[in-house]
């Protein structure tokens, strides 16, 4: 506003040119302006310039609104001549692009203070919650394990595709070469193009453990230092500063997930780690050669009760029950 009579309006077009970057920034108009200049016009003119809108705006149209507002709210005493000079449509130019600055500026601080730009889609499960499935805009599934979190930005599959995982989950992608899945884990981030596999952020080793079903997945830590490429049927395990993959041997891996659970002479031992991985049950007995007992069975989408009395009822034993927690016994 100080420097409106200070330059002509060949200055101000000028200026405005080696803003655009239409000419090059020598002259000393540009040194004296930004001695001058207090507010960062320059800085946000440019930043005006980098924004990109896919309508046209209709200029004349735009300043015709703009000098009818200002003659209606008696900005101006008389009616502004439009001579060949046009420094009243400069002067309001300038005022106009201020004001654009101004709530650009306003707007985003806004939206930023509010948590609006950060903000992310989260999906969570608790205690009692088992195999909640979540379907991505880009049609791929997530389901996910008890005490889960899954989180991503609403933009999710424009330009990328990542997201966030704390606990346990089952992922079918959806595959495009383009655009890779990417799971931060942690301390480990996953990455495929398309296929199915599971993750767990923190096994009982506190490592991030990835299980592979169908295609193939690369693990690898925040480094890159570590990167292991896992196949069907293997499972890969990364903690800090080592990272190893092995052949899966247990056929009840995915059984959180499939509700499926199947046994051919396994140990009860065994059988009852699976059920607290697959219904957060804790199984304790008075006698340890019950753990040393085999099993051959199958439960398909049984409840964990019917599971216990089968169980009881195949080695002739009893069971008493509390919340969460079942204490076997021989009778």
């Amino acid at each position: 506003m100080k420097n409106i009579e200070k330059y002509t309006d060949k200055d101000w077009e000028k200026l405005a040119a080696i803003f655009s970057g239409e000419e090059k920034e020598h002259s000393d108009e540009l040194s004296s302006f930004r001695t001058d200049d207090d507010f960062s016009t320059e800085k946000q003119w440019r930043k005006l310039g980098e924004m990109s809108n896919d309508k046209k705006i209709n200029v004349d149209k735009a300043w015709n609104n703009t000098y009818s507002r200002i003659i209606e709210n008696g900005l101006l005493t008389k009616t502004a001549t439009i001579g060949s000079g046009n420094r009243m449509r400069t002067y309001i130019g300038i005022a106009a692009t201020a004001l654009i600055v101004i709530g650009l500026g306003s707007a985003l601080f806004y939206l930023n203070s509010t948590g609006f730009l950060s903000e992310k889609v989260v999906v969570a499960t608790n205690n009692d919650q088992r195999d909640i499935e979540v379907l991505l805009s880009d049609g791929s599934k997530v389901y996910l394990n008890r005490n889960s979190k899954l989180s991503y930005h609403p933009n999710f599959g424009i330009k990328q595709r990542n997201v966030t995982l704390k606990g346990e989950a089952f992922f079918v992608i959806s595959h495009d070469e383009s655009k890779p899945f990417v799971i931060d884990a942690g301390i480990a981030k996953v990455k495929v193009l398309g296929t199915s596999f599971n993750v767990m952020t923190n096994n009982i080793n506190n490592e991030v453990e990835v299980f592979v079903k169908t295609g193939k997945v690369m693990l690898s830590d925040n480094s890159g230092g570590q990167n292991i490429v896992l196949e069907p049927g293997y499972i890969g395990t990364l903690a800090s500063g080592m990272a190893g993959k092995a052949l899966n041997e247990n056929p009840n891996y995915l059984s959180w997930n499939t509700n499926l659970l199947e046994y051919e002479g396994q140990s009860l031992d065994k059988v009852f780690a699976d059920l607290k991985r697959v219904y957060n049950i804790k199984i304790v007995v008075d006698d340890p050669e019950i753990l040393n007992k085999t099993l051959t069975a199958v439960f398909d989408k049984q409840p964990q009760d019917t599971i216990i009395r089968i169980i009881c009822t195949t080695f002739n034993l009893s069971y008493e029950k509390e919340g969460y927690n079942y204490h076997l016994s021989k009778k």
